[in-house]
């Protein structure tokens, strides 16, 4: 582990059986309450996109917010939110998908996406890859891609990459099991 990686696992709470037993919870709030540690995340994030050729970041609902505002606010760059479904007032694109137990459905405006438009996809925690490839899904619905995945933390045992590709994903820390 990096430092950098040692520093940021020293924050995240491990919370065991929850939501269910059995799941071991990463919980990036521990992130979030120490300044240092925040700080940390989005200086990395802005050193890791400052030079790709990106128009916006989109924010997954909802501590993927958390990261992406700062970011696209540091980049110059539009932030676009997408939310869980029923959040968002007028026309919006939007996609069903299934989670470890059940399903959910995320949107965005349609106003929000432009043709054309390169995207970083950013949230909080990488698992299945379910929601960013239904992110994905709502971007292309307007003409526009997602050019990377960014998640603070990942857990590639759950195959989330396998999931996204062809697309890069990024993160800051990975934990390799539960």
């Amino acid at each position: 582990m990096s430092d950098i990686e040692k520093y940021l696992d020293s924050v995240v709470r491990k919370i065991p059986d929850f939501p269910k037993p059995g799941i071991l919870f990463y919980d990036i709030t521990g992130i979030l309450v120490e300044p240092k540690a925040f700080k940390l995340c989005i200086d990395e994030m802005a050193k890791r996109y400052s030079e790709l050729k990106i128009d916006a970041v989109a924010g997954v609902e909802s501590r993927g917010f958390v990261f992406a505002a700062p970011l696209a606010e540091r980049l110059g760059i539009p932030l676009i939110l997408i939310r869980k479904k029923g959040k968002l007032p007028g026309k919006t694109y939007s996609c069903k998908y299934a989670l470890e137990y059940g399903t959910a459905e995320i949107e965005v405006h349609q106003a929000d996406i432009k043709p054309n438009q390169k995207i970083l996809v950013v949230d909080d925690l990488i698992a299945t890859g379910g929601t960013l490839k239904a992110a994905q899904n709502i971007i292309e619905q307007g003409g526009a891609s997602v050019v990377e995945f960014f998640g603070v933390v990942g857990l590639p045992f759950l195959k989330y990459e396998e999931a996204l590709s062809p697309l890069k994903v990024q993160t800051l820390l990975n934990y390799h099991g539960e």
